[in-house]
């Protein structure tokens, strides 16, 4: 698993163009994929809700616009600037009528995933959006989610890349070899960042592994659905005992 310094190292190197590189790499499924996560917030009807490794802000915003403001949305992440980028959306959105009264109950906080900044039972669910992979410790990572939430009836919903169709793999893995660094350099002229991405893809535990690992973590009903041809996949888990 990677380091947690090289991992902040490396988000601080490209914070400034990391929206726009995802928005390329993913051909904009990305918008798709976290309007999906935000449906199902939406679902469990929370109170409070806190997504982990949010980096400039993109998956509270897309919970926020869902919930029109019915719950507080936190964001935490332990990479400075690129909380400096979520706070900046956010400015940016106050302006517009449309957004500001939705954007009282949004806030975002230093935090690592390992140690997380709330007491236990706090949260009703936690979102984590293509961070699980960068986490230097995965099963204390997800042991951590489970400790602050509301017990029962707290819900995980993990965002994360996954293995694709079988007869897409071929390609899928040419594009993240060869395809993606270029686009990368392009982008923000840090394509050493990207070659880690396809490394941390290609070595992701496919759904049905992760789903255990989840589970081993003392979450219960852990099940998960791939999007895009299973390009990612979304992990839904619940604490159902205290």
């Amino acid at each position: 698993m990677p380091e947690a310094s090289a991992v902040n190292k490396m988000f601080a190197g490209i914070a400034g163009r990391y929206d726009l590189a995802n928005h390329l790499l993913s051909g904009g499924l990305d918008f798709y994929w976290r309007h999906k996560l935000a449906l199902l917030v939406r679902q469990c009807r929370p109170l409070r809700v806190v997504d982990l490794a949010t980096g400039s802000g993109d998956v509270v915003f897309a919970i926020t616009k869902t919930m029109k403001g019915e719950a507080e949305v936190t964001g935490v992440d332990f990479c400075p600037p690129m909380l400096e980028k979520a706070e900046e959306k956010k400015r940016c959105l106050e302006k517009n009528q449309k957004w500001e009264p939705f954007l009282e109950k949004v806030n975002f906080v230093h935090g690592d995933c390992l140690k997380l900044p709330f007491s236990d039972g706090q949260v009703d669910v936690l979102t984590i959006a293509f961070g699980l992979r960068n986490l230097e410790n995965r099963h204390q990572g997800l042991q951590e989610m489970r400790r602050v939430l509301r017990k029962p009836g707290g819900v995980l919903l993990v965002l994360e890349f996954s293995q694709p169709s079988a007869w897409l793999r071929p390609f899928y893995y040419i594009y993240l070899r060869w395809v993606l660094p270029v686009i990368a350099r392009l982008a923000t002229g840090r394509p050493e960042a990207y070659h880690y991405l396809g490394d941390t893809i290609g070595n992701f535990p496919p759904q049905a592994a992760l789903t255990e690992e989840i589970r081993r973590a003392g979450f219960e009903k852990v099940d998960s659905r791939g999007l895009s041809f299973s390009i990612v996949a979304i992990h839904r888990a619940e604490v159902l005992a205290c």
